[in-house]
């Protein structure tokens, strides 16, 4: 029999709407993309975006007869992505029926983010790399480790 736990300060598990645009794309297509992914937080791994699942290209998932138990969520099932004649076995999961704690989750799609490129984009659809916002920040020096940015709104009038 699987054991339930609940999530607390031993194993801190928080779900959260995401604020920005969610796209997971597979060998360069997009296969989900949502304004309404929520992210999991859990203990000291990396975080999770859920997709709803009608924000999933689901025609390129095939469900798999993997199952997978979490004590905290419940049991997981897979999907593999196929999509251009390439294949990502067990790529996707969701958990359709999960533990009380975690209902936000229900029926919603996560991507394997080492087999999916998951990235989030901004309000024109560009992404957005935790690589640009740091190399324009200070190097130490005093100087930006980059080019800065161009202004993206006129200067001030002085006042009269």
């Amino acid at each position: 029999m699987d054991t339930m736990k609940i999530p607390g300060p031993e194993h801190p598990i928080a779900v959260a709407a995401n604020p920005r645009r969610v796209v997971a794309r597979y060998q360069g297509h997009a296969i989900a993309d949502s304004g309404d992914a929520l992210v999991l937080r859990e203990a000291g791994y990396r975080p999770v975006f859920y997709f709803p699942r009608a924000d999933v290209a689901m025609d390129f998932l095939t469900r798999t007869e993997r199952d997978t138990f979490c004590p905290y969520k419940g049991h997981a099932a897979y999907f593999t992505v196929m999509r251009d004649g390439a294949i990502a076995e067990n790529a996707a999961w969701t958990y359709e029926d999960p533990y009380p704690a975690m209902t936000p989750i229900a029926g919603r799609v996560a991507f394997f983010a080492n087999l999916v490129d998951i990235h989030e984009v901004d309000a024109a659809g560009a992404r957005i790399s935790p690589e640009d916002v740091v190399r324009h920040t200070d190097a130490g020096d005093g100087a930006s480790q980059a080019e800065h940015w161009p202004p993206n709104a006129p200067n001030p009038t002085p006042p009269a």
